[in-house]
């Protein structure tokens, strides 16, 4: 069964850093696309970081472009996601997800909407807060 599992969020001043992880089973990660979701209380779903594709090709959410780093480690098949220069708008719950289909260009990966065919981990809580 794929299983993914999220973990390292917390709480953090503004300006502060993060270092959330996803640990995936069931399946290799590296041969699949990735996604880091948030959802803040009363506000949708955002999609805030993508890697994709063998040579782990990455997007962003303009809204953490320049501050957050999606990437993984293939031997301990877990996607990472780098969050520096916090702010308060950040705070939210965040999960990771993958995409049961392979061979998906970047922009395929960023508009996927087919929720049938994307696990997801259960969702680490991120608090931004002086």
């Amino acid at each position: 069964q794929v299983q993914l599992v999220e973990s390292g969020g917390g709480l953090v001043q503004p300006g502060g850093s993060l270092r959330l992880s996803c640990a995936a089973s069931g399946f290799t990660s590296n041969n699949y696309a990735m996604r880091w979701f948030r959802q803040a209380p009363g506000k949708e779903r955002e999609l805030v970081a993508v890697i994709t594709g063998p040579a782990g090709y990455t997007d962003y959410a303009e809204s953490v472009k320049g501050r957050f780093t999606i990437s993984r480690d293939n031997a301990k098949n877990t996607v990472y996601l780098q969050m520096n220069s916090l702010k308060p708008e950040d705070t939210a719950v965040y999960y990771c997800a993958v995409i049961t289909y392979q061979y998906l260009s970047l922009v395929r990966v960023c508009e996927f909407s087919e929720d049938e065919y994307e696990y997801w981990g259960q969702g680490t809580q991120v608090t931004v807060s002086s």
